[in-house]
């Protein structure tokens, strides 16, 4: 089997939605076409209603979702700016690492990898922040975290979120839970390939950005009526950059894929999916790495078993099974593997491909 073969048409789970792989391969419309700009405000109230708000200014920032994190800190932190982040894996380090280098005093509170926030630590961390930061779902651990909990408690501070691994997985109601500032990314429960980064700010946090943020490419307020003043479209639009015409049309297909299925069915089906394959490690005698009630049914982290070379088994459930499982992450690289069960392959027969292929590499 091919690179080729195996990464965009075998059956392993990491493939997207049919749809959004069909979509990459349209003819291209010039970015400035109105049928594409069309297609940009609807792309924009499809993200509103899996972002869970009435934003505006909801739309695909033109990179992955790492510059989702960089756009968020750079249009809300500035010198000297209290940025209070909750630590509890990799994702929540490169939180606060953004934001130490957007010149924030950033106050880390840290927490023990394979456990949710504790929002009373985070919240009595500081006593005035400009800006409190969380993993909804890290990525690095499979931990779910109370957010609707962190928002109700941030009092005068902005509610800034990293949902790339929550977005159409689970739950997610931006303005129902406080959430100020929030990114995403499209290549997990999205369903559609790496590129783009959801992205929602709501005018709390819009009346409160930095003036002149320390990125050109990622200031938020040179979008102008790009994506819509005021909530309109079609209106007066400033030329930025060049939109990634494709992807957005991409993330339109798959955007529609899952409303019209709906998004409580496509939260179910994750679920589903994420509990058979999370029963199944269990029965085989693995040790699931997340702490019991928080962990995340569409990423399941389990302990890689004493004595198995963590990267032989994976290279070997790619190399004959053509099924992509993650290593650990930070000091839990060899430790632990990361399975995901997203978009796509959140069913109960990919469950059971990869828990056959494990127990077959495995001997189990």
């Amino acid at each position: 089997m091919t690179i080729l073969d195996r990464r965009l048409f075998g059956p392993g789970p990491s493939n997207p939605y049919p749809e959004a792989t069909a979509a990459l391969g349209l003819p291209l419309l010039g970015h400035l076409d109105p049928a594409f700009v069309a297609m940009m405000d609807e792309t924009c109230d499809m993200l509103r209603t899996v972002w869970g708000t009435t934003n505006a200014r909801t739309l695909p920032i033109s990179a992955t979702g790492s510059a989702g994190m960089e756009a968020a800190f750079v249009n809300t932190v500035s010198d000297g700016d209290v940025v209070v982040v909750a630590v509890n894996g990799l994702f929540g380090q490169r939180m606060a690492e953004v934001a130490r280098r957007c010149g924030g005093e950033v106050v880390e509170v840290e927490h023990a990898w394979g456990t949710p926030v504790d929002v009373d630590r985070v919240v009595s961390a500081h006593p005035h922040p400009k800006v409190i930061a969380a993993v909804h779902a890290e990525t690095s651990t499979g931990v779910r975290s109370d957010i609707a909990a962190l928002g109700a408690a941030k009092g005068d501070a902005l509610l800034l979120v990293d949902a790339v691994t929550s977005i159409a997985g689970i739950d997610l109601q931006a303005d129902a839970w406080g959430i100020d500032v929030g990114y995403a990314g499209t290549q997990k429960c999205l369903g559609v390939a790496p590129g783009l980064a959801p992205f929602t700010i709501g005018e709390r946090a819009w009346e409160r950005r930095v003036e002149k943020p320390r990125s050109w490419y990622l200031d938020l307020g040179l979008l102008g009526g790009y994506v819509g003043e005021a909530g309109t479209k079609g209106g007066a639009r400033t030329y930025h950059h060049t939109a990634p015409v494709a992807m957005v049309a991409s993330l339109h297909a798959g955007l529609t894929r899952i409303l019209e299925e709906g998004l409580p069915a496509v939260h179910a089906r994750h679920q589903q999916a994420g509990h058979l394959l999370q029963a199944g490690l269990v029965e085989m005698g693995l040790e699931l790495f997340a702490d019991a009630g928080c962990r995340l049914p569409e990423l399941t982290t389990v302990k890689v078993p004493d004595g198995v070379d963590s990267a032989a088994v994976r290279r070997e459930l790619l190399e004959r099974f053509g099924i992509e499982i993650g290593a650990g992450a930070g000091p839990y690289a060899a430790t632990v593997w990361r399975i995901g069960l997203m978009g796509h392959n959140a069913r109960p027969d990919a469950a059971l491909l990869v828990l056959a292929a494990l127990r077959d590499v495995l001997g189990r």
